[in-house]
């Protein structure tokens, strides 16, 4: 140890060589203050660094917490989507037999029981629709919308051109999502 501290003694006055006495005496003085000054300096910067570190490690906990907050909540409302896709056909098919029926079989009494059941299915389906967040896509008088309709075809019309006019199948939501597109025929200009 006492050797340590005759050679740094040593390297001081090999540096201080060339400067004049009472400047030596000066820098002789500071020299530990400059020391524990620039150890403070050190500290203080590993101490920023270190908070800077934690900032940013909560920070990105906090993203994790919230990411993992939205996927859950994804999970629960649209779990659901796969099944609503398949029932959806289902409802299209209760609604074609519905249309199906011609007024004058509707007014006989012998079909009116298999008539009323059938559209009863039909309004607890809608019910179960509604319950899970499955609207049906409006479509019919609108402008054409590429993010809920299909253009199918072009139909001559007296409406704006680019205005649904026709809806050959609904289309539908699930919450926010699209479930299905609407198939729609657009207006074109009459020729």
């Amino acid at each position: 140890m006492a050797e340590q501290n005759d050679r740094d003694t040593a390297e001081q006055e090999a540096e201080l060589k060339g400067v004049p006495e009472e400047l030596r005496e000066e820098t002789a003085e500071e020299a530990p203050e400059l020391q524990e000054h620039d150890r403070l300096a050190e500290l203080e910067k590993q101490i920023a660094e270190a908070k800077q570190n934690v900032l940013y490690a909560q920070a990105e906990t906090q993203n994790v917490r919230r990411r993992a907050e939205k996927d859950a909540a994804d999970a629960r409302n649209y779990a659901a989507t796969g099944f609503a896709r398949d029932v959806l056909s289902v409802n299209d098919n209760l609604q074609r037999a519905l249309d199906a029926i011609p007024s004058e079989v509707r007014d006989e009494e012998k079909w009116r029981g298999l008539i009323t059941g059938i559209e009863a299915t039909g309004r607890e389906l809608e019910s179960v629709f509604k319950k899970h967040g499955i609207t049906r896509v409006a479509a019919k008088g609108l402008p054409l919308d590429p993010n809920m309709h299909q253009a199918m075809m072009e139909i001559p019309s007296d409406e704006e051109p680019g205005t649904v006019v026709q809806e050959i199948q609904a289309g539908y939501m699930i919450k926010d999502r699209l479930l299905r597109p609407a198939l729609v025929g657009v207006a074109k200009k009459a020729e």
